[in-house]
Protein backbone atom coordinates (compact mmCIF):
# COMPACT_ATOMS: atom_id res chain seq x y z
CA UNK A 1 0.00 0.00 0.00
CA UNK A 2 2.75 2.46 0.94
CA UNK A 3 4.47 1.78 -2.35
CA UNK A 4 1.27 2.58 -4.21
CA UNK A 5 0.94 5.81 -2.25
CA UNK A 6 4.46 6.82 -3.18
CA UNK A 7 3.79 6.00 -6.81
CA UNK A 8 0.62 8.07 -6.81
CA UNK A 9 2.37 10.97 -5.13
CA UNK A 10 5.10 10.98 -7.76
CA UNK A 11 2.48 10.92 -10.50
CA UNK A 12 0.57 13.78 -8.92
CA UNK A 13 3.68 15.93 -8.62
CA UNK A 14 4.45 15.25 -12.28
CA UNK A 15 0.93 16.30 -13.26
CA UNK A 16 1.24 19.45 -11.18
CA UNK A 17 4.49 20.24 -12.95
CA UNK A 18 2.78 19.94 -16.31
CA UNK A 19 -0.04 22.16 -15.09
CA UNK A 20 2.40 24.80 -13.92
CA UNK A 21 4.14 24.65 -17.27
CA UNK A 22 0.85 25.21 -19.04
CA UNK A 23 -0.09 28.18 -16.86
CA UNK A 24 3.28 29.84 -17.37
CA UNK A 25 3.32 29.16 -21.09
CA UNK A 26 -0.12 30.65 -21.65
CA UNK A 27 0.48 33.96 -19.93
CA UNK A 28 0.03 36.98 -22.32
CA UNK A 29 3.74 37.51 -22.72
CA UNK A 30 5.92 36.74 -25.73
CA UNK A 31 7.65 33.42 -25.25
CA UNK A 32 7.23 29.72 -25.68
CA UNK A 33 4.01 28.42 -27.13
CA UNK A 34 2.02 25.68 -25.42
CA UNK A 35 3.25 23.14 -27.97
CA UNK A 36 6.85 24.14 -27.30
CA UNK A 37 6.40 23.83 -23.54
CA UNK A 38 4.83 20.41 -23.96
CA UNK A 39 7.72 19.38 -26.18
CA UNK A 40 10.19 20.62 -23.57
CA UNK A 41 8.45 18.67 -20.82
CA UNK A 42 8.40 15.55 -22.99
CA UNK A 43 12.09 15.92 -23.71
CA UNK A 44 12.86 16.39 -20.02
CA UNK A 45 10.82 13.35 -19.06
CA UNK A 46 12.47 11.13 -21.66
CA UNK A 47 16.01 12.26 -20.91
CA UNK A 48 15.92 12.02 -17.11
CA UNK A 49 17.40 8.70 -15.94
CA UNK A 50 15.10 6.50 -13.91
CA UNK A 51 17.65 6.33 -11.13
CA UNK A 52 16.87 9.94 -10.21
CA UNK A 53 13.71 8.67 -8.52
CA UNK A 54 13.95 6.75 -5.27
CA UNK A 55 13.52 3.03 -5.71
CA UNK A 56 10.16 3.20 -3.94
CA UNK A 57 8.89 5.52 -6.65
CA UNK A 58 9.84 3.27 -9.57
CA UNK A 59 6.78 1.06 -9.97
CA UNK A 60 6.09 -2.00 -11.95
CA UNK A 61 3.47 -1.47 -14.65
CA UNK A 62 0.96 -3.74 -12.92
CA UNK A 63 1.32 -1.89 -9.63
CA UNK A 64 0.82 1.48 -11.34
CA UNK A 65 -2.36 0.29 -12.98
CA UNK A 66 -3.67 -1.03 -9.69
CA UNK A 67 -3.52 2.30 -7.83
CA UNK A 68 -6.85 3.09 -6.22
CA UNK A 69 -7.38 6.81 -6.88
CA UNK A 70 -10.08 7.04 -4.24
CA UNK A 71 -7.53 5.90 -1.67
CA UNK A 72 -4.46 7.70 -2.91
CA UNK A 73 -6.13 11.05 -3.64
CA UNK A 74 -6.65 12.16 -0.03
CA UNK A 75 -3.12 11.06 0.87
CA UNK A 76 -1.61 13.18 -1.90
CA UNK A 77 -3.78 16.13 -0.95
CA UNK A 78 -2.71 15.87 2.70
CA UNK A 79 0.94 15.67 1.68
CA UNK A 80 0.75 18.78 -0.52
CA UNK A 81 -1.16 20.71 2.14
CA UNK A 82 1.52 19.78 4.64
CA UNK A 83 4.28 20.80 2.21
CA UNK A 84 2.97 23.87 0.32
CA UNK A 85 6.49 25.08 -0.38
CA UNK A 86 6.88 22.16 -2.78
CA UNK A 87 4.55 23.81 -5.27
CA UNK A 88 6.32 27.12 -4.87
CA UNK A 89 9.71 25.53 -5.53
CA UNK A 90 8.32 23.72 -8.57
CA UNK A 91 6.86 26.94 -9.93
CA UNK A 92 10.08 28.92 -9.48
CA UNK A 93 12.25 26.19 -10.97
CA UNK A 94 9.95 25.68 -13.92
CA UNK A 95 9.71 29.38 -14.67
CA UNK A 96 13.50 29.69 -14.47
CA UNK A 97 13.88 26.85 -16.94
CA UNK A 98 11.33 28.33 -19.34
CA UNK A 99 12.92 31.79 -19.11
CA UNK A 100 16.30 30.30 -19.94
CA UNK A 101 14.82 28.51 -22.94
CA UNK A 102 13.12 31.72 -24.10
CA UNK A 103 16.37 33.64 -23.78
CA UNK A 104 18.30 31.08 -25.78
CA UNK A 105 15.67 31.01 -28.52
CA UNK A 106 15.71 34.81 -28.68
CA UNK A 107 19.50 34.93 -28.92
CA UNK A 108 19.52 32.45 -31.78
CA UNK A 109 16.74 34.27 -33.63
CA UNK A 110 18.30 37.69 -33.09
CA UNK A 111 21.63 36.49 -34.48
CA UNK A 112 19.92 35.02 -37.54
CA UNK A 113 17.89 38.20 -38.13
CA UNK A 114 20.58 40.76 -37.37
CA UNK A 115 20.65 42.26 -40.87
CA UNK A 116 16.85 42.38 -41.17
CA UNK A 117 16.48 44.07 -37.79
CA UNK A 118 19.24 46.65 -37.97
CA UNK A 119 19.75 47.35 -41.68
CA UNK A 120 16.26 47.35 -43.15
CA UNK A 121 15.86 50.33 -45.52
CA UNK A 122 12.47 51.10 -43.94
CA UNK A 123 14.04 51.61 -40.51
CA UNK A 124 13.64 55.05 -38.98
CA UNK A 125 16.92 55.96 -37.27
CA UNK A 126 16.95 58.60 -34.55
CA UNK A 127 19.93 59.86 -32.61
CA UNK A 128 23.45 58.92 -33.66
CA UNK A 129 23.38 56.64 -36.75
CA UNK A 130 26.85 55.39 -35.71
CA UNK A 131 26.04 55.06 -32.02
CA UNK A 132 27.77 52.45 -29.92
CA UNK A 133 24.45 51.08 -28.59
CA UNK A 134 21.26 50.49 -30.57
CA UNK A 135 17.78 50.44 -29.10
CA UNK A 136 15.00 49.10 -31.34
CA UNK A 137 11.35 49.85 -30.67
CA UNK A 138 8.47 48.12 -32.46
CA UNK A 139 5.29 50.16 -32.03
CA UNK A 140 1.72 50.83 -33.10
CA UNK A 141 0.40 54.39 -33.33
CA UNK A 142 -2.83 53.36 -31.58
CA UNK A 143 -1.04 51.64 -28.72
CA UNK A 144 -1.64 53.39 -25.40
CA UNK A 145 1.49 51.90 -23.84
CA UNK A 146 3.56 53.12 -26.81
CA UNK A 147 2.18 56.58 -26.15
CA UNK A 148 3.39 56.30 -22.56
CA UNK A 149 7.01 55.56 -23.51
CA UNK A 150 7.45 57.92 -26.46
CA UNK A 151 8.59 60.82 -24.25
CA UNK A 152 11.15 58.59 -22.51
CA UNK A 153 12.54 57.29 -25.79
CA UNK A 154 12.80 60.81 -27.20
CA UNK A 155 14.53 61.95 -24.00
CA UNK A 156 17.10 59.17 -24.33
CA UNK A 157 17.80 60.30 -27.89
CA UNK A 158 18.31 63.88 -26.72
CA UNK A 159 20.39 63.02 -23.67
CA UNK A 160 22.67 60.32 -25.08
CA UNK A 161 24.81 61.44 -28.04
CA UNK A 162 26.07 57.90 -28.62
CA UNK A 163 22.70 56.15 -28.76
CA UNK A 164 21.09 54.94 -31.97
CA UNK A 165 17.33 54.35 -31.85
CA UNK A 166 15.58 52.37 -34.58
CA UNK A 167 11.81 52.69 -34.89
CA UNK A 168 9.91 49.90 -36.63
CA UNK A 169 6.29 50.27 -37.69
CA UNK A 170 4.44 47.27 -36.25
CA UNK A 171 0.71 47.97 -36.71
CA UNK A 172 -1.28 45.17 -35.09
CA UNK A 173 -4.24 46.78 -33.35
CA UNK A 174 -6.50 47.79 -36.24
CA UNK A 175 -6.73 48.62 -39.92
CA UNK A 176 -6.40 52.26 -38.91
CA UNK A 177 -3.01 51.41 -37.42
CA UNK A 178 -1.95 49.75 -40.67
CA UNK A 179 -3.06 52.76 -42.73
CA UNK A 180 -1.23 55.19 -40.44
CA UNK A 181 1.91 53.03 -40.61
CA UNK A 182 1.78 53.09 -44.42
CA UNK A 183 1.78 56.88 -44.37
CA UNK A 184 4.56 56.84 -41.77
CA UNK A 185 6.78 54.69 -43.97
CA UNK A 186 6.41 57.22 -46.79
CA UNK A 187 7.16 60.08 -44.39
CA UNK A 188 10.29 58.25 -43.31
CA UNK A 189 11.50 58.22 -46.90
CA UNK A 190 11.00 61.96 -47.30
CA UNK A 191 13.22 64.86 -46.30
CA UNK A 192 11.02 66.03 -43.44
CA UNK A 193 11.81 65.39 -39.78
CA UNK A 194 10.24 62.04 -38.95
CA UNK A 195 10.60 62.67 -35.23
CA UNK A 196 8.22 65.64 -35.54
CA UNK A 197 5.70 63.45 -37.37
CA UNK A 198 6.12 60.66 -34.82
CA UNK A 199 5.54 62.85 -31.77
CA UNK A 200 2.66 64.67 -33.48
CA UNK A 201 0.75 61.43 -34.04
CA UNK A 202 1.34 60.22 -30.49
CA UNK A 203 0.22 63.61 -29.18
CA UNK A 204 -3.01 63.62 -31.19
CA UNK A 205 -6.40 62.84 -29.71
CA UNK A 206 -8.60 59.99 -30.78
CA UNK A 207 -7.76 57.12 -33.09
CA UNK A 208 -4.76 57.51 -35.35
CA UNK A 209 -5.89 56.63 -38.86
CA UNK A 210 -5.22 57.62 -42.46
CA UNK A 211 -6.62 61.11 -42.05
CA UNK A 212 -4.69 61.81 -38.85
CA UNK A 213 -1.45 60.62 -40.45
CA UNK A 214 -2.08 62.62 -43.63
CA UNK A 215 -2.81 65.75 -41.63
CA UNK A 216 0.42 65.38 -39.63
CA UNK A 217 2.43 64.79 -42.81
CA UNK A 218 0.77 67.69 -44.60
CA UNK A 219 1.62 70.01 -41.70
CA UNK A 220 5.28 69.19 -42.39
CA UNK A 221 4.97 70.16 -46.05
CA UNK A 222 4.25 66.82 -47.73
CA UNK A 223 1.58 66.35 -50.39
CA UNK A 224 -1.57 64.68 -49.08
CA UNK A 225 -2.54 63.55 -52.59
CA UNK A 226 0.84 61.96 -53.30
CA UNK A 227 0.85 60.12 -49.99
CA UNK A 228 -2.65 58.74 -50.60
CA UNK A 229 -1.62 57.50 -54.03
CA UNK A 230 1.55 55.82 -52.80
CA UNK A 231 0.43 54.35 -49.47
CA UNK A 232 -0.71 51.04 -51.00
CA UNK A 233 2.37 50.57 -53.17
CA UNK A 234 3.92 47.07 -53.05
CA UNK A 235 7.18 48.30 -51.54
CA UNK A 236 5.25 49.83 -48.62
CA UNK A 237 3.44 46.54 -48.06
CA UNK A 238 6.76 44.71 -48.26
CA UNK A 239 8.25 46.94 -45.57
CA UNK A 240 5.42 46.09 -43.19
CA UNK A 241 5.65 42.40 -44.00
CA UNK A 242 9.34 42.33 -43.15
CA UNK A 243 8.54 43.62 -39.67
CA UNK A 244 5.76 41.07 -39.24
CA UNK A 245 8.23 38.33 -40.22
CA UNK A 246 10.73 39.51 -37.61
CA UNK A 247 8.00 39.63 -34.97
CA UNK A 248 6.86 36.11 -35.76
CA UNK A 249 10.40 34.74 -35.58
CA UNK A 250 10.99 36.41 -32.20
CA UNK A 251 7.60 35.56 -30.72
CA UNK A 252 6.58 39.21 -30.51
CA UNK A 253 2.84 39.75 -30.29
CA UNK A 254 2.41 43.11 -28.57
CA UNK A 255 3.54 46.71 -28.55
CA UNK A 256 5.72 48.30 -27.55
CA UNK A 257 8.50 45.75 -27.77
CA UNK A 258 12.12 46.74 -27.37
CA UNK A 259 15.21 44.96 -28.66
CA UNK A 260 18.59 45.73 -27.19
CA UNK A 261 21.61 43.49 -27.43
CA UNK A 262 20.45 39.89 -27.19
CA UNK A 263 17.27 40.73 -25.26
CA UNK A 264 13.70 41.11 -26.49
CA UNK A 265 11.72 43.15 -23.96
CA UNK A 266 7.93 43.33 -24.19
CA UNK A 267 5.93 46.15 -22.66
CA UNK A 268 6.28 49.77 -21.63
CA UNK A 269 9.67 49.69 -19.96
CA UNK A 270 10.43 52.69 -17.71
CA UNK A 271 13.19 55.02 -18.79
CA UNK A 272 15.38 53.96 -15.86
CA UNK A 273 15.23 50.32 -16.97
CA UNK A 274 16.09 51.21 -20.55
CA UNK A 275 18.96 53.38 -19.35
CA UNK A 276 20.31 50.61 -17.13
CA UNK A 277 20.38 48.20 -20.08
CA UNK A 278 22.09 50.78 -22.30
CA UNK A 279 24.76 51.34 -19.67
CA UNK A 280 25.26 47.60 -19.25
CA UNK A 281 25.68 47.19 -23.00
CA UNK A 282 28.53 49.68 -22.88
CA UNK A 283 30.05 48.10 -19.81
CA UNK A 284 30.00 44.42 -20.77
CA UNK A 285 28.25 44.01 -24.14
CA UNK A 286 25.08 42.55 -22.57
CA UNK A 287 21.93 44.00 -21.03
CA UNK A 288 22.77 42.37 -17.70
CA UNK A 289 26.38 42.27 -16.60
CA UNK A 290 27.71 39.30 -14.66
CA UNK A 291 31.13 38.85 -13.11
CA UNK A 292 32.23 36.77 -16.09
CA UNK A 293 30.79 39.33 -18.53
CA UNK A 294 32.63 42.18 -16.80
CA UNK A 295 35.85 40.22 -16.80
CA UNK A 296 35.45 39.59 -20.53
Amino acid sequence: MQKAINIGLAAAVACLGAGLAYSIATRPEPGMSQAEVEALLTQTATTQPATELPAALQPEAAETAAIDTATIGPVIEDYLLANPRLLERMSVELETQIRAEEGERARIALAALEDEIYNDPANIVLGNPDGDVTLVEMFDYNCGYCRQVVADVMALVEEDPDLRVILKEFPILSQSSVDAARIAILVGRSEVDYQDFHTALFSSRGQVDTQAALAAAESLGLSRVSLELEMTAPDVSDALQRTYTIAQALGISGTPTFIIGDEVIPGALPKADLLRRIESMRECGATVCTDSGQDG
